[in-house]
């Protein structure tokens, strides 16, 4: 059972949550009629909030379709109190599991290609954290392979051109980056799903 505390709200909003709680109880008695009017009533907002952190139509469009699946299969089970505020938090948490997903499944940088490529910090705390983490972790890293990742990943040299510009070999290059991948995937992978929030 779920069950979202109220908090202080208008007389508006009151009556409002009076008109969806209506509804809910109709709901739970099998009645689509109800349901299909929740779901024009918020389906739109619901969606938008999915968009912003997800970036993806589709799959905003398939996050916001499951959460009132969800609602109706358990109708008889899920006890909701305001239903906005249950959207919103059932909606960031889909979108939090598939961020995660991709994070999982993705190329460490093709998701990063996704965000933003400069913030200013006092902006977001997130983003202030996760950035970071990301250069204290490069840092962090022997002189030589910093170098060899900030010219191709910062300054967007490629293997070759860094292979020519440092007198190395272009395999020597390529397995740096391979290393410095390899450590920041393990060291931030865990960091990215905060950025489903972050929009």
């Amino acid at each position: 059972m779920i069950s979202l505390n109220t908090p202080s709200i208008s007389k508006a909003e009151s009556e409002l949550q009076l008109d969806d709680a209506f509804l809910l109880r109709q709901v739970s008695c099998g009645c689509e009629q109800s349901f299909n009017t929740l779901f024009t009533k918020y389906w739109e907002k619901a969606f938008a909030d999915a968009f912003k952190r997800i970036k993806d139509a589709d799959l905003a469009k398939d996050i916001v379709q499951e959460v009132f699946v969800h609602i109706w299969v358990k109708r008889e089970t899920v006890h909701i109190l305001n239903l906005p505020a249950y959207l919103n938090v059932a909606v960031r948490n889909k979108v939090f599991k598939q961020v995660e997903k991709r994070a999982l499944h993705s190329p460490f940088f093709d998701v990063l290609d996704n965000v933003p490529s400069h913030y200013r910090a006092d902006e977001n705390l997130l983003w202030k954290e996760f950035f970071s983490s990301y250069e204290d972790l490069v840092k962090s890293l022997p002189a030589s392979r910093q170098t060899i990742f900030r010219l191709h990943y910062q300054e967007d040299l490629s293997t070759k051109a860094i292979a020519t510009e440092l007198g190395i070999s272009r395999k020597t290059v390529q397995n740096q980056l391979g290393k410095v991948m390899k450590k920041l995937k393990v060291s931030l992978l865990p960091l990215l799903p905060l950025l489903a929030f972050i929009f």
